[in-house]
């Protein structure tokens, strides 16, 4: 037989066992379906999580205390390995902060310190504004910038393509001699709600500050230019780093029943921003991760392969809890079989997205089959999980969990984004679906194709 004879029986057998996937699971898969869909206890404990410990920024005790409970909690459901790794983490404080429309009336405006800024004098500064739909229109008119606080009023269109004001603003607006920075919040959506969220520096470029204001005042101040109004704004802003400190990555593990040392990763992070509760950002994620595990050993299921629960630190601003768990893990990742992350909200889920090789795609899709009774079975090519994409340099496979995320930016980076705003039912179709997906990955009888 020659070899092109033996590539073609090789993948026709592949394509046989993806075949069987759903054959073969399809019991185990409704038997966690139904029992997820039908439990309260993984929302009530977000419940708890949220109200009791709220906002969970990097560098902060709320971080650090919802950590401890976390590991006792797992402990209790009887997980192995129940630790936290400890991370260097940046420390960023917000402090005071207060944006006061001078002119051409008085106005306090809603508005938001982007982390990672610097602050501003003690008296705050107080300048003319200029408005400018985009990076481009704002070279156009950098003459007029010079001593004054560009705002960037970009309406949203996605958040890929939106949020680069917000990372860049302060920079773009610094080498056209702007003394702080303003950008329209990146979301679709604002009930005088300004988005907070993460943003950079360059070290060759003055530092300035950097804000966000409501989706409303931004449009407010836009018209007020058109009409030839003079735009004046009283920034104050006590924001400031502090020295690195440390904050953990929390794990647990379902020890494998055949092939420990073979890990299949659920997965959510665990710090949000300064404001909120981090509900959907990523509170629900850790819980679905969280409760899709506790439910395979509620239900006496044990997997070929290890089931690790990671719920990563410091993801908003640096993702060096991911970046730490792949240095102090790269001696082990060649036996990691698939990292699973959450992170979009816990609304309806749809999917998957997954990055790994056509096999491994094959074999996804087998089981993404498993949840058309929730209609959560389309698989697409590519991940956006932030933090399991840094595991893909020991070529880990990736994937994150997709969902209906129509209102997710709505409430991204707010203080809005709290309980309030999840329902129980879509919570459990969320766990469900990464319930089915990490027991199926992690009992194949052949480790996950890279």
């Amino acid at each position: 037989m020659n070899q092109a004879c033996y590539i073609v029986l090789a993948l026709l057998t592949f394509t046989a066992f993806a075949e069987d996937i759903p054959k073969n699971y399809r019991p185990v898969a409704t038997q966690l379906i139904q029992t997820a869909t039908n439990s309260a206890f993984g929302f009530k404990r977000l419940e708890t999580l949220c109200d009791t410990f709220g906002p969970r920024f990097t560098g902060t005790k709320n971080l650090e205390d919802a950590i401890d409970w976390c590991m006792a909690e797992m402990k209790k459901d009887g997980f192995k390995n129940v630790h936290g790794e400890k991370v260097k983490v940046p420390r960023w404080v917000r402090g005071k902060e207060s944006a006061t429309l001078l002119s051409p009336r008085q106005r306090a405006l809603p508005m938001m310190g982007l982390g990672g800024s610097i602050g501003t004098p003690k008296g705050g500064i107080i300048a003319e504004v200029l408005v400018v739909a985009s990076f481009d229109d704002l070279k156009k008119r950098a003459a007029e910038a010079k001593g004054k606080m560009v705002l960037f009023n970009l309406p949203f269109t996605s958040y890929r393509e939106t949020v680069i004001v917000r990372r860049l603003g302060a920079i773009e607006a610094a080498k056209v001699g702007a003394v702080a920075s303003l950008i329209r919040s990146v979301g679709p959506f604002s009930m005088q709600s300004p988005h907070t969220g993460n943003m950079a520096y360059d070290d060759k470029v003055k530092k300035i500050p950097h804000a966000a204001l409501s989706l409303e005042d931004a449009e407010m101040l836009a018209r007020m230019q058109a009409r030839g109004e003079k735009i004046r704004i009283q920034l104050k802003m006590e924001a400031h780093m502090l020295p690195d400190g440390f904050s953990r990555n929390v794990i647990a593990d379902i020890p494998g029943s055949e092939h420990p040392e073979q890990i299949v990763i659920v997965s959510g992070h665990i710090d949000s921003w300064d404001v909120g509760q981090g509900a959907m950002d990523d509170g629900g994620g850790c819980l679905a991760a969280w409760e899709a595990a506790r439910l395979m050993m509620k239900l006496g299921l044990k997997p070929r392969r290890t089931i690790r629960v990671v719920l990563w630190t410091n993801e908003e601003n640096g993702i060096r809890g991911a970046k730490e768990y792949a240095r102090r893990h790269a001696a082990e990742l060649k036996n990691h079989v698939l990292a699973i992350e959450s992170d979009s909200g816990v609304f309806n889920p749809t999917g998957y997205g997954f990055l790994g090789s056509v096999k491994g795609m094959e074999t996804i899709q087998a089981i993404g089959k498993l949840l058309d009774s929730i209609k959560a079975g389309e698989i697409k090519k590519g991940c956006r999980g932030a933090d399991v994409l840094k595991l893909i340099v020991g070529g880990v496979p990736a994937m994150h969990l997709e969902v209906d995320r129509e209102k997710y930016f709505w409430y991204h980076h707010t203080d809005a984004d709290t309980i309030d705003k999840l329902n129980p039912a879509e919570f459990n179709r969320c766990v469900a679906s990464m319930a089915v997906m990490a027991y199926v990955v992690a009992d194949l009888p052949k480790p996950l194709a890279r």
